[in-house]
């Protein structure tokens, strides 16, 4: 077996075959802040103690929200994952050239594959999970092998099969599960969101309390941002005493001092109500109360006086529990200005024009959200999608979903929904974009959940929750395709799906050595493509997975030129020094400020073009040389 050449580093599969480490990154942190309470390696906690002085609560009895497995759930979002996402053209549409994801897979491993490539890149999250109604899915997460647990979850290991379990009641463990299952999601989560990003989770009554509590330990109380009821019924369920008309948003964001929502846009009626009957300069405008808001009817002298209709003499005070909002020479500006209405008999109290040009370019928003669409909107948006094909109970309309992404993603932005369940956050995106010729990308994540077998959509081939999403997506593209040949924006979506590794780990199989060596003379499974060993490469890299990637062939090897020459993959067997020299080449074509250069350790020609080849790139002024 080649051992290696010195100079050229190998991609150690114990650390970069895995996601970002997040507790070596928080222990380095921790270093730069405090290096005093390092002792030989280790963290002395009493000297941590100490330095935090008075913020530090020693009580037992002190304000805190725990449960059974709260710290196996904090740990579980802490362990890197060894998976990967494994490309699939197949499934996807313009794969080339689209910016928008759709990965199927378990979502606790995805976003942990997901740490580097979009670490604070994401604008806003739009998830909603699973209600825990005694009849939802709950994600069975393994302290253990997640990726081994996932894969057997999903058929793919075990070949008796493993049914995915609902939460009743009866478990004992109720709310407990759905916090173990919500909370390491939620903390992976934010690490993906921009400093400016912004979360919303549709929830309703059953888990919005527990939900609250560990959004604000997350996220941080002060994050807060709204408690959105949204009136999802046009009339209440018959079933219970008291019929829950409504639902939930909850919105939290990263950093309240850099949070940037939108307004809400005006809507028509909004907008008729300013008009210009006088032709003022100025524009539209509509009368507004010059009443100031005083509480308790406050005399205030300066802003008592009278107002005085300059065509009719009329005075007019105000009124008796109040004062002005001005003062009387600002009053008598506004007049000189014709910016103070007396009534279309020039007769009625004064009003002050308030311009269109002058106001805010959007309204506030309400935490009562009865404009958007019932809920059967979403059930009659899929049958008009997939004909009377049952596929999917109550999916959330795409028009709360929109309101919700005008509010808080702009034009060029990212969103990630991690529950995408049957994908109304991507066709809501689609929507908007093709409305407005926006450019807001989509990441979308679901496990493969199988589908209820009685449902028309699981006899028509829909096996899973995810094919019927993919599907919604590829449907939507292909009508707009079809209404607007012309239209130039992105249509199309990139699937991958969560695998285990593609390398092999080294297992040594001492009974049969020889077997063991022989099986490791390349270190790649044999399942598994370059083009799957590639996109490993780029998340390990921290490159986001819609970069673009060129193919070029030198001297008869495939040479994957990604981010214009930021990173170059050759995967090839047998890889003489005219395609190294080629490589070289493209330092000084493409001049990219960094360029890092990745090879298969075992796919040199022989140990002296892998010698040569580290220095013929050193020369080209290529330092970042690494084997796989």
């Amino acid at each position: 077996m080649n051992k290696g050449i010195p100079n050229m580093q190998k991609l150690d599969p114990k650390t970069d075959g895995r996601s970002v480490d997040i507790v070596a990154e928080n222990i380095e942190k921790l270093k730069t802040l405090f290096p005093e309470v390092f002792n030989e390696g280790g963290i002395d906690f009493d000297a941590l103690k100490e330095t935090l002085g008075e913020y530090i609560d020693g009580r037992e009895e002190r304000y805190n929200f725990t449960w059974n497995g709260k710290s196996k759930a904090r740990w579980l979002a802490q362990t890197p994952s060894t998976g990967t996402l494994r490309p699939c053209p197949e499934e996807s549409v313009n794969w080339d050239t689209t910016q928008n994801l759709f990965i199927e897979g378990d979502n606790l491993e995805v976003l942990k594959l997901l740490q580097k490539s979009y670490y604070k890149k994401v604008k806003m999250i739009y998830i909603d999970p699973p209600y825990n109604t005694g009849n939802d899915f709950i994600y069975p997460d393994d302290f253990r092998d997640n990726i081994k647990n996932y894969l057997e979850l999903t058929g793919q290991v075990d070949d008796e099969g493993r049914k995915l379990s609902t939460n009743p009641e009866k478990s004992g463990r109720y709310h407990t599960d759905w916090l173990n299952m919500m909370f390491p999601r939620l903390k992976l989560a934010r690490n993906l969101l921009r400093d400016d990003g912004v979360i919303f989770i549709s929830i309703d009554d059953n888990e919005v309390v527990n939900l609250r509590k560990i959004c604000d330990e997350v996220f941080g109380e002060e994050n807060f941002v709204a408690e959105i009821v949204w009136k999802k019924r046009s009339t209440p369920p018959n079933d219970k005493i008291i019929g829950a008309q409504h639902e939930y948003l909850t919105v939290y964001c990263k950093n309240a001092d850099s949070l940037n929502i939108n307004l809400r846009s005006r809507t028509k009626d909004q907008i008729a109500r300013y008009k210009n009957p006088d032709n003022h300069p100025k524009g539209t405008w509509t009368p507004g109360d010059l009443m100031a808001n005083v509480k308790g009817g406050r005399y205030v002298e300066s802003l008592y006086f009278p107002i005085v209709n300059p065509r009719t003499g009329q005075e007019h005070f105000p009124s008796s529990n109040g004062n002005w909002r001005f003062n009387k020479e600002k009053i008598d500006e506004l007049i000189k200005k014709n910016e103070i209405y007396f009534g279309d008999d020039d007769h009625g109290r004064p009003k002050l024009k308030r311009f269109l040009c002058d106001v805010k370019e959007g309204i506030t928003w309400t935490t009562l959200w009865d404009f958007v669409p019932f809920n059967t909107s979403g059930s009659q948006e899929m049958v008009s999608i997939f004909g009377n094909l049952t596929t999917f109970e109550n999916p959330k309309p795409t028009g709360l979903i929109i309101e919700a992404v005008k509010m808080g993603l702009n034009n060029d932005d990212i969103i990630l929904d991690f529950f995408s369940g049957s994908c109304s956050t991507a066709h809501s995106i689609l929507n908007l974009n093709k409305e407005d010729n926006g450019n807001r990308k989509f990441i979308m994540v679901q496990l493969p959940e199988p589908c209820d077998e009685k449902l028309e959509a699981f006899k028509a081939g829909y096996e899973t929750i995810a094919e019927i999403g993919k599907e919604r997506i590829r449907r939507v593209i292909k009508k707009f395709k079809e209404e607007d040949p012309d239209y130039e924006g992105d249509l199309g979506f990139k699937v991958f799906k969560l695998d285990s590794t593609n390398i092999k780990p080294w297992d040594v199989n001492f009974n049969n050595f020889e077997r063991t060596l022989d099986d490791y003379i390349t270190n790649i499974k044999d399942s598994r493509s370059e083009h799957d060993i590639l996109y490993e490469i780029l998340l390990k890299y921290g490159l986001e997975l819609t970069l673009p990637i060129e193919e070029r062939n030198i001297a008869g090897k495939i040479v994957f030129v990604i981010g214009y020459g930021a990173l170059i993959i050759c995967l090839a067997d047998d890889i003489t020094l005219e395609t190294v020299e080629g490589i070289a080449g493209l330092k000084k074509e493409l001049q990219p400020e960094i360029m890092r250069v990745v090879f298969k350790d075992m796919g040199f020609k022989d140990d002296v073009v892998k010698t040569n080849a580290v220095q013929i790139l050193k020369l080209a002024g290529i330092e970042d040389v690494k084997s796989l």
